[in-house]
C-alpha cells in the first residue's frame, strides 16, 4: 500500500510562524466527523482544535488589491460541465477513495489541512504538483489530493497538465475525451472539455490525445486566458504536470499557479535529481516535498488501534 509522508511542516511553520505537531500525534488523534448517512463515503476531516486556535490569534496577513479581488470576491458557480459517473477501483492506486480508513488516506487528509493552514497566510488556490521524474507517483498525489479537498464542499477542479503521458483519465476509468489539448487548439473563448466526477465530487479536465507540440501550446497565451477564467469558478485548481527533468512544461505551469508540492518515491528518487529539482524551483514557490511509497510500518501499526473500524 502506498503511503504519504507529509513534508509541508517546515514550510508550514516558516511561512506562518506557527508550530505545528509532529506527524505522529496528528496520526493519533481523533477528529474524525461522523459520516453521512446518505452516501457512503469517507469520514470528514475537522481542523484540530489545537491549531484553530493558533490560527485564530495569528496576526493578519496584508493583502493587496489583486489579492483581495481574487481570494474575497464571491464565487461564480462553475459553467455547465457534462456529468459522468466514474467508479474507482482498488487497482488505481486512489486510496483516498477505496480505502478511506487507511493511514494513507489519512495522511493524504493531512496534507489537505497543511495546504488550508498555508492559505491563512498567501494566497494560494492553483496548485501544481511535479515530481523530478516520472513514475515518482505525482499524478496518484494529485488525484488523492482533489478528492481530499472537495471533501469541505468546495468546487475543486484537477487539470490533467502533462499532455505528454497522461494517466488521470485511465486511473478513474474513463475512455478518450476531449480535454485541455483540444481546447487549447480551439478557438473557443470560455472553457470546456471539463467534466463533473460524480462519487469523487470534483471536476476533472484530462489532457485529451497528446499533442505535437504541447510546449508550444502551452506558451501561446491561450493557456494562461484559461486559467485566468477557470480561477473566477472554482475554490481549488490542482494540476498535474509532468516532471521537472528534463521538460521544461513545469516552468510554464508555476508561472501560472500559485505554489508547488515536489513528489519524490523511495526508493525511485535519487538524491542529485532531487537536489536538481529543488535548484529548478523558485524557493518562494515550493510548498514542500511529499514522500510516496514509503515502507516504513511503524506507523501503520500504530494508526491501526486508533482507526475507525
Amino acid at each position: 500500500m502506498s503511503r504519504i509522508f507529509d513534508a509541508l511542516q517546515r514550510s508550514g511553520a516558516e511561512q506562518s510562524g506557527i508550530e505545528y505537531p509532529d506527524m505522529v500525534s496528528v496520526a493519533t488523534e481523533v477528529f474524525e466527523a461522523p459520516r453521512r448517512q446518505e452516501t457512503p463515503a469517507p469520514a470528514v476531516i475537522e481542523d484540530l482544535p489545537t491549531i484553530q486556535e493558533e490560527l485564530n490569534q495569528a496576526p493578519l496577513v496584508q493583502t493587496t488589491a489583486s489579492e483581495i479581488s481574487e481570494e474575497t470576491r464571491p464565487h461564480q458557480a462553475p459553467l455547465e460541465f457534462p456529468s459522468l459517473e466514474v467508479s474507482v477501483t482498488s487497482a488505481s492506486r486512489l486510496v483516498y477513495f477505496t480505502e478511506p480508513d487507511s493511514l494513507a488516506s489519512e495522511k493524504f487528509r493531512f496534507l489537505g489541512v497543511r495546504l488550508r493552514q498555508l492559505r491563512q497566510t498567501r494566497t494560494l488556490k492553483k496548485v501544481l504538483i511535479t515530481s523530478t521524474i516520472p513514475e515518482e507517483g505525482k499524478s496518484l498525489v494529485s488525484a488523492n489530493l482533489a478528492g481530499v479537498l472537495a471533501r469541505k464542499k468546495e468546487k475543486v477542479l484537477l487539470i490533467e497538465g502533462d499532455m505528454r503521458r497522461p494517466t488521470l483519465a485511465e486511473q478513474f476509468g474513463l475512455g478518450r475525451l476531449s480535454g485541455l489539448a483540444g481546447w487549447l487548439q480551439s478557438g473557443l473563448q470560455t472553457p470546456s472539455n471539463i467534466y463533473h466526477l460524480g462519487g469523487p465530487g470534483f471536476w476533472l479536465m484530462p489532457a485529451g490525445d497528446p499533442p505535437a507540440n504541447p510546449l508550444e501550446l502551452m506558451q501561446s497565451g491561450r493557456l494562461s486566458q484559461l486559467m485566468g477564467q477557470l480561477a473566477s469558478s472554482f475554490d481549488w485548481i490542482v494540476v498535474d504536470s509532468p516532471p521537472l527533468l528534463p521538460l521544461a512544461d513545469t516552468t510554464v505551469w508555476s508561472r501560472l499557479t500559485d505554489g508547488t508540492l515536489l513528489v519524490a518515491r523511495e526508493g525511485r528518487t535519487q538524491k542529485a535529481s532531487l537536489l536538481r529539482g529543488l535548484e529548478i524551483l523558485k524557493k518562494s514557490d515550493l510548498l514542500g516535498v511529499v514522500l510516496n511509497g514509503c515502507t516504513e510500518t511503524d506507523h501503520q501499526n500504530y494508526y491501526q488501534r486508533y482507526s475507525p473500524r
